[in-house]
């Protein structure tokens, strides 16, 4: 297996029996955890507090550092820097880490943070998620399960990324902002507000323009539901009513469901306003 030829989607068989590998020129720290099956590549460095579960593969010049985790069956492409120190001034050394799940894609240039103490100590990525080419991931963030950000993709500090977001190439979201589940950010969007689960958005102070209709129905969901998610989209940002109106019109008038719940829950709890 040549370590420079690692494929995009090149996660591991489910094979924990595998034999560890670790490139003669690798400098891996005696304290470091290493499960089985690992690949480590080429000038790779993991530091004393790295934990890499099962088949994990790291390709030529990836730095671990840090109190870093990385889930099992995630490959790193080279040049990729994993538990760096958060670009934050408050950041005084504090014990804080970033926990990366299962199964991820993390292509070349990636940067994640460790978290500080300010944001709970932590940065979390969830699993099954692509990260393209120079995406920056910053301390506090928390991101779920099979998101795509291509590439150039930056997140600030403390930012939110929901299951089965699509982040296109150079956007930068401010931080604290939250993105909704199965959204669609236009590539080169500056998002310095929440962007609501199901919607679409684009441009510098990215606004709303539309509903990711394509995504949820490769999602699975069905006509109805469709129907009830463009029904709530039209009470938001068709209606000229205020957030606390359409909400109330919401419960009132959309047949409950997980997706309504999920809606009203991101709507509620917004506190940097909604991109409109």
């Amino acid at each position: 297996m040549s370590l420079d030829d690692l494929s995009l989607y090149d996660i591991p068989e489910r094979n924990p029996a595998a034999r560890t590998e670790i490139h003669p020129t690798a400098i891996v720290d005696k304290k470091a955890k290493i499960g089985q099956g690992v690949v480590i590549g080429a000038y790779s460095i993991v530091g004393p507090d790295a934990v890499l579960h099962d088949q994990v593969k790291l390709a030529s010049h990836v730095v671990v550092e840090g109190r870093t985790t990385v889930g099992a069956r995630t490959v790193v492409h080279s040049f990729a820097a994993l538990g760096a120190m958060p670009q934050d001034l408050k950041y005084k050394g504090e014990a804080t880490e970033l926990v990366i799940g299962e199964e991820n894609s993390i292509r070349q240039y990636v940067n994640m943070a460790i978290g500080t103490e300010g944001g709970g100590g932590k940065t979390v990525v969830g699993r099954r998620n692509l990260m393209m080419v120079n995406c920056h991931v910053a301390h506090d963030c928390v991101l779920g399960d099979n998101i795509v950000m291509a590439n150039g993709v930056t997140l600030a500090g403390h930012v939110e990324v929901a299951t089965r977001a699509f982040l296109g190439g150079l956007c930068a979201v401010h931080q604290f902002c939250k993105i909704g589940e199965l959204t669609m950010t236009a590539g080169g969007s500056m998002v310095t507000q929440d962007v609501p689960p199901y919607c679409m958005v684009q441009g510098d102070r990215a606004r709303v323009n539309g509903l990711n209709v394509v995504g949820l129905r490769r999602a699975g969901l069905s006509h109805d539901v469709v129907r009830d998610v463009k029904t709530m989209y039209r009470l938001v940002y068709n209606e000229n009513l205020t957030l606390e109106d359409a909400i109330a019109r919401i419960v009132a008038e959309v047949a409950d469901g997980a997706e309504k719940a999920l809606f009203l829950g991101f709507l509620r709890t917004s506190e940097r306003g909604l991109c409109r």
